[in-house]
């Protein structure tokens, strides 16, 4: 794929998606500079995601890693961060806390000490806690009665940095609602979140502007950067 083939369409998508993404936010009485565009870039190649970057994405959200790491590897002249958004395995955590500068989708006491152990010294890898706001026994997550006590240990490794909250909805579910009741928790944990607590990672392609209206501050978008998934 030839990236000059790619680049107008990712730019004209990158373009009207933050314009979306600002309107959002004025309506609301936000500032839009408070939300962070994520291009979610799996099953997408080096090429598309250099074309977004060329657009003036750097927040790339990835979550099959054996499928990012040859992507980071082959990317590493970007200046760009990498958000793990999928879900962790045990015997993943080492490439994880290697490659990515953020994950989102931490939910046990058990990864979240292998990440830390696993995490190079010289680094400190942000992470938000993944709740299970609709119950969904299909998706990972905190339950939101154990996010407290989660929070609390995750607080205490040396090498993670607790930065909020992430949520994925169960499909059907009110968007409306579901992400209301993440950011009322978002600010019930504020008092033990710490000096680094600021983030709401919730909203995707279709519901981005509820999610932002809620308060998100980082939206992970995949189909309306890069068009359908192949």
């Amino acid at each position: 794929m030839r990236l000059q083939s790619v680049s107008p369409e990712v730019a004209n998508n990158i373009r009207f998606v933050r314009d979306q993404i600002a309107e959002a936010a004025r309506i609301c009485g936000r500032d839009p500079s408070e939300v962070h565009l994520i291009a979610v870039s799996k099953r997408k190649s080096v090429d598309l995601i250099r074309a977004a970057y060329a657009a003036g994405i750097t927040n790339f959200g990835e979550n099959y890693l054996q499928e990012a790491i040859p992507k980071i590897h082959s990317l590493r002249d970007l200046n760009a961060t990498w958000h793990f958004i999928g879900v962790i395995q045990s015997n993943k955590t080492k490439q994880i806390a290697e490659n990515f500068h953020w994950v989102h989708t931490l939910s046990t006491e058990k990864i979240a000490r292998r990440l830390s152990d696993q995490c190079p010294r010289e680094k400190t890898l942000d992470v938000c806690l993944q709740v299970n706001i609709d119950q969904d026994p299909n998706k990972a997550g905190v339950a939101t009665d154990q996010a407290t006590s989660l929070l609390n240990f995750v607080a205490t490794l040396p090498r993670l940095r607790v930065r909020g909250l992430m949520t994925v909805l169960q499909q059907g579910s009110d968007p409306t609602d579901g992400y209301r009741r993440l950011a009322t928790l978002w600010e019930s944990l504020k008092a033990d979140g710490g000096q680094y607590w600021d983030t709401l990672s919730m909203g995707m392609s279709g519901d981005f502007r509820t999610a932002i209206s809620a308060g998100a501050t980082h939206v992970r978008i995949g189909t309306a950067v890069f068009g359908d998934r192949n």
